[in-house]
């Protein structure tokens, strides 16, 4: 077993089994040879002159011997024999060219005084084209007979019918598959592509009988039970329209993880996932300036707050490949601390500088020792209470985390003179109607109060380095710890019932890896005081995402499971917003999947003094938390 948890082969049967190979390709060649020896005097063995016999008996083990060597050389005792293809052809070929070469070479000294020649050329002929049969058979030949025993031991009876959605290279790997394993009790009986040229022809015995909207249609001919998307590199908007059509199948549908299955050369069945949300996007992924990202990461003391959570452990994994000087994860749940650190370190092993510390943001003593043994540089900080529920049946929890953290350790990047300073917000801190999104919205008001007291400090002298503070807003990510997807899985994989809270509920979605790149890559552009609004692309209903999950694992919704409507939760909104009326939105020039909030006017002193009465409230635990709150978010709207 390696450190990755995979099993790894045993050496010592490796090279038993390529001696083995090895003394079989003796036997062949000698064999090839010996054949042809004997064809080329019709079997008429008093013909055959003692000069003949002694030469054969001298230069054939030393051929065959030679022909082992070569091989070895070109790697083909090195191969899998159940995986063999063109390339142990190819090599094969070299091998046999290169005997055949030398040969002619032998054969052009091979003369006596007399004129005779040692071996005939027609027993090196036959014995070359005999050899280069036995030995290409040798290697096939256990795949064919796999593929054979594989065909005979399935049973017809429980068999699943598949079809491929995608007649390409990996749906090539997944048909090879299919047809090889002996684990898999399944057939694949057609396949499917957009391409017409394609349409009639077959794709390693299997027929490529349509399009996509040919897929409802081909499901019933071949009584399909299971449909495999494998086209990796599709568009965003192909892939949501073809995963729609097959959930109208009724079959259960898989897909390939992604196109670096296929860099890897990993197609495997077992590789296969059930669809997931970001699947029914319908766009493609957003992508980053990763450049922009280097030049302010690469060579940095590197700080991220909640570094073992959903979005925090992303940064760290992303922030590790920038190169930072030091990564610094702070988290108080060590647990989550723990495991990116394992992850990172074995991933860059000596090559990533990296520390996870204990600690939590509201201790302000810990936040100080840290820095001040540190030096971090730049601080993204995802530090917070998000779950909207628990926030509301424990609101003080809520303020003190939140508001709290953030301010005391803003408070402490302007004091060590960190030189960038990245809030992670949420749109549910636009006209909140919950505490976790109006503490949100109090922490992005936090980061521009900071921000222009900051530069006000700096002008007059009073500090060395200003620090840039802002904050990054979007809406869900996809994956999270408690999302809505890992509970529909749960609640499918249960049997059900799957549950929403009103059938007309929307949510803007991302995955972890697409925020996070826009969060560090916001990190770059800032000057200070910004509130980046991240580009969610178009609104998902949550109840449309729920059916198509069930559909596509080959269920009927409100008959094989069923869906309940269990009302919003308290402090929960139909839809979300990205942005507060009062907020003008203007698109960055440098990647148009962010945009910038312009900062509300505030009195940041009257500011100051609120958030010293709300902390004294939050520590005294106040039933009046959320009046105190609204009275500093005029767009908080609570039920009293």
């Amino acid at each position: 077993m390696d450190n990755t948890g995979v099993q790894t082969a045993n050496p010592r049967k490796w090279i038993i089994r390529s001696a083995v190979i090895a003394l079989l390709d003796i036997l062949i060649i000698a064999i090839s040879f010996s054949v042809a020896f004997v064809l080329r005097f019709e079997f008429d063995f008093s013909t055959i002159i003692d000069l003949y016999l002694r030469a054969f008996l001298t230069v054939i083990p030393f051929v065959a011997l030679s022909a082992v060597i070569l091989f070895f050389i070109l790697r083909l005792y090195h191969s899998i024999w159940r995986f063999a293809s063109i390339y142990e052809l190819e090599r094969l070929i070299i091998a046999w060219i290169v005997i055949a070469v030398s040969s002619v070479v032998y054969c052009f000294f091979d003369y006596k005084a007399d004129g005779i020649r040692n071996i005939p050329i027609s027993v090196w002929v036959m014995g070359i084209i005999f050899g280069f049969a036995g030995t290409t058979a040798l290697r096939f030949g256990y795949r064919f007979i796999r593929f054979v025993s594989n065909s005979t031991i399935r049973s017809n009876k429980g068999r699943s019918n598949v079809m491929i959605i995608g007649a390409g290279s990996c749906g090539k790997e997944v048909i090879h598959e299919y047809m090889m394993s002996h684990h898999l009790n399944a057939k694949v009986r057609c396949a499917i592509d957009d391409n017409p040229i394609k349409k009639g022809r077959t794709l390693d015995g299997v027929p490529i009988v349509g399009n996509r909207n040919d897929i409802p249609r081909m499901a019933v001919k071949y009584e399909i039970d299971e449909i495999v998307f494998a086209i990796p590199d599709a568009r965003g908007v192909d892939k949501k329209d073809i995963l729609d059509i097959c959930s109208a199948t009724g079959c259960k549908v898989r897909v390939i993880p992604g196109i670096y299955q296929m860099i890897e050369g990993s197609v495997k069945v077992s590789s296969l996932r059930d669809v997931q949300i970001e699947d029914l996007l319908g766009r493609d992924p957003v992508k980053a300036n990763m450049e922009s990202i280097r030049k302010y990461i690469t060579g940095k003391t590197v700080m991220v707050t909640g570094g073992g959570g959903s979005i925090g452990s992303e940064l760290c994994r992303q922030i590790a490949k920038a190169e930072p000087k030091l990564l610094i994860i702070f988290d108080i749940y060590e647990n989550n601390a723990f495991w990116i650190e394992r992850e990172l370190r074995e991933n860059y092993g000596d090559k990533l500088n990296m520390i996870a510390l204990i600690g939590s943001v509201r201790n302000t003593n810990r936040v100080n020792a840290v820095m001040e043994k540190y030096h971090p540089e730049i601080i993204f900080h995802a530090a917070a209470h998000k779950h909207v529920p628990l926030m509301e049946v424990s609101p003080n929890e809520a303020i003190k985390n939140n508001v709290g953290g953030t301010y005391k350790m803003a408070q402490a990047a302007v004091k060590w003179g960190v030189e960038r300073f990245v809030l992670i917000s949420t749109d549910k801190a636009v006209n909140p109607t919950n505490v976790m999104g109006a503490s949100k919205r109090i922490c992005e008001m936090v980061i521009q109060m900071m921000d222009r007291r900051t530069q006000k400090q700096f002008d007059a002298g009073e500090i060395k380095t200003r620090t840039n503070f802002s904050a990054v807003r979007f809406g869900n990510v996809i994956g999270s710890n408690g999302s809505v997807l890992k509970i529909f899985e749960k609640q499918i994989a249960a049997g059900g019932p799957v549950t929403v809270t009103d059938k007309n509920i929307i949510r803007y979605f991302m995955t972890i890896p697409e925020a996070v790149a826009l969060v560090m890559e916001s990190g770059a552009y800032a000057r200070g005081g910004e509130i980046f609004v991240l580009d969610m692309g178009a609104p998902v209903k949550i109840d449309d995402v729920a059916r198509k999950m069930i559909k596509l694992s080959g269920l009927v919704p409100d008959v094989d499971i069923k869906v309940e409507y269990t009302g919003l939760r308290p402090g929960e909104k139909l839809y979300e917003e990205r942005l507060m009326d009062e907020e003008g939105l203007r698109k960055l020039e440098e990647n148009p999947e962010i945009s910038v909030a312009e900062p509300i006017p505030m009195d940041d002193d009257e500011f100051s003094k609120q958030l010293v009465d709300l902390d004294a409230a939050a520590k005294a635990e106040t039933d009046d938390i959320r009046v105190k709150v609204s009275e500093i978010v005029k767009t908080y709207k609570y039920k009293k």
